[in-house]
């Protein structure tokens, strides 16, 4: 400030002393008078000039000037970079909020005061059919129209969640999403969804499974306590005593069959999965599983006027296979449990034929193929859900007790592989197991020397 009073009136001294030279006393006083307009005029000049530019905020083209306002125009510039700095740094930030908002594997929507969205991530969109970018300003309501959420919008109680029919949900795929509303802010809304259809069908599937083993236990264990009371309290003769005996040792075996598969099924579950250490022929393998199906089929077709034809790979094609990595008792149990569910369900007189193809891309498929009376579409989902059965008479006819396919299913995880089930009423089933490349070895390519073939086995 001292500088600018000191600038001020030197201009007035030069304009004085011009004026003195030229006029006399009274031009003195005209040029000092003009001096100051002069420079009051450059000043304003000067200070309109910094004003523009403090209009436009444009830091390239900061004027360059002393004074004053070269000051102020320097602190104006250094004020709005570090404020340039700050509006990045928070939009780095928002930005870095946002992706973890769109990596979040639950749906979240911004609602402004009057239930318009705001934003919106992928999930949210993809579970509700929003469009991110069109539907931004949208009223909520007009967007998802399931009556059960617009009762729990209007109503604003968000103590509770509603579960609402996914977008994509279809009779034989049901999809449920959890919605869940969270006020903040000055009147905005959040709101939280995730796909819950999982936990839903668990659920159900505990408790179907409760009540299947109290009953599978609960059945067997009545007819177990008439027998008793019957032996107790009637007099029966020799015959009759050892009929009622049989009756309750079956019954006695069918609930150690059932305790024995929920054992097998806690020791999957509950036991990591196999390493690559243990490996077994597929021909040994196979072959154990042609001997159990070929002695059940006699077991079930002894009374009966025809047996079943099956067909199973010949042995010299079988020791081309090379070897298995695994379990070797699991993959028997898997294996051998499709081959004995087909023989089981298909009639005397029908066929079985088990293949085992080897692929290109190195992997195998191990199929079961029968004329049985074949799966209505709208079963083969569940057929690998513990005591689901399509036909519970049948099933127990038969012996089973509706946890062969939960262990198949359990086993083949373990081991990497995938099973493929397809049917048609009155066509019969094919069970198809395919396992990767590698968890295969020694395969014999057909027509190879003994040399490629004893390198393949290296």
């Amino acid at each position: 400030m001292l500088w600018r009073i000191t600038y001020f009136l030197l201009w007035q001294i030069a304009g004085g002393g011009v004026g003195l030279w030229q006029g006399g006393p009274w031009g003195a006083a005209l040029g000092a008078a003009l001096a100051a307009w002069a420079w009051f005029v450059w000043d304003l000049l000067r200070g309109a000039r910094v004003l523009r530019w403090l209009r436009t905020g444009d830091l390239s083209e900061v004027p360059s000037m002393r004074g004053i306002w070269g000051e102020a125009a320097d602190r104006a510039r250094r004020l709005l970079r570090r404020q340039e700095v700050q509006i990045r740094d928070n939009q780095d930030r928002l930005q870095e909020i946002l992706a973890a908002l769109q990596a979040t594997p639950n749906g979240v929507v911004l609602l402004d005061a009057q239930g318009r969205i705001e934003w919106c991530n992928q999930m949210a969109a993809n579970q509700f059919g929003f469009d991110a970018q069109r539907d931004v300003m949208q009223s909520i309501g007009n967007l998802v129209r399931d009556p059960e959420f617009t009762a729990y919008f209007s109503g604003q109680d968000f103590g509770r969640d509603v579960v609402l029919e996914g977008r994509f949900s279809t009779p034989s795929r049901p999809v449920r999403i959890s919605v869940h509303l969270h006020p903040y802010g000055d009147g905005r809304t959040l709101l939280l969804s995730r796909d819950v259809t999982a936990l839903e069908q668990a659920d159900a599937m505990r408790r179907d499974f409760v009540a299947n083993v109290s009953h599978e236990i609960r059945t067997p264990l009545t007819v177990l306590t008439g027998f008793v009371e019957t032996l107790q309290t009637l007099p029966l003769t020799a015959e009759e005593r050892a009929r009622y005996l049989g009756m309750m040792a079956q019954q006695a075996l069918r609930m150690q069959s059932v305790v024995q598969d929920l054992l097998t099924l806690s020791r999957l579950e509950g036991s990591p999965p196999p390493g690559m250490a243990e490996w077994t022929p597929v021909q040994a393998l196979l072959v154990r599983c042609e001997e159990e199906g070929r002695a059940l089929s006699s077991l079930l077709t002894q009374n009966q006027q025809h047996s079943h034809v099956l067909r199973f790979p010949p042995q010299d094609f079988l020791r081309t296979e090379g070897e298995i990595a695994g379990v070797p008792t699991e993959l028997q149990s898997a294996l051998s449990n499709l081959i004995s569910n087909a023989v089981r369900y298909t009639p005397a007189g029908g066929s079985i034929a088990v293949e085992w193809l080897r692929k290109e891309d190195g992997s195998a498929v191990f199929s079961v193929q029968d004329t049985g009376p074949g799966i209505a579409p709208e079963h083969i989902p569940r057929l690998t859900e513990r005591f689901y059965r399509v036909d519970r008479s049948r099933s127990r006819e038969t012996g089973g007790t509706g946890l062969g396919l939960a262990i198949v299913k359990h086993v083949l995880q373990r081991h990497g592989a995938t099973l493929d089930i397809t049917s048609a009423l009155g066509k019969g089933s094919v069970f198809s197991v395919t396992f990767p490349a590698n968890r295969l070895r020694g395969f014999v390519l057909p027509g190879a020397s003994l040399v490629a073939a004893q390198a393949v086995l290296r």
